[in-house]
């Protein structure tokens, strides 16, 4: 499995509509690709303007197969539905240790 992790600086007043929208949109969209889990929304309450998205692949394959011009038809979707942009601070990605192995 495979872990994609954004932060992403989002004014405190928008951050309920961000999350809303990104699970109308985003989370909707992704669900439909081969090798999606699942996404977590989390909130940093020592950071009050950053959201971090924590979306689980089955494989890197997988999530990197999705073509980057549906990527960023969604985004913009995304924006004009939320009616602004908002900075991805961070982007990561993690591979997770199976310790049963």
């Amino acid at each position: 499995m495979v872990i994609e992790l954004l932060k992403i600086k989002v004014p405190p007043e928008l951050q309920q509509e961000f999350i809303r929208k990104d699970a109308q949109i985003w989370t909707a969209a992704l669900a439909e690709y081969d090798g999606y889990l699942t996404k977590q929304v989390w909130l940093n309450p020592r950071q009050p303007t950053e959201v971090t998205l924590c979306i689980s692949w089955e494989s890197r394959e997988q999530w990197k197969a999705i073509p980057q011009n549906v990527l960023t038809a969604i985004e913009q979707k995304f924006v004009q539905e939320l009616g602004c942009s908002c900075q991805i601070i961070e982007s990561s990605e993690y591979e997770v240790y199976d310790l049963s192995k």
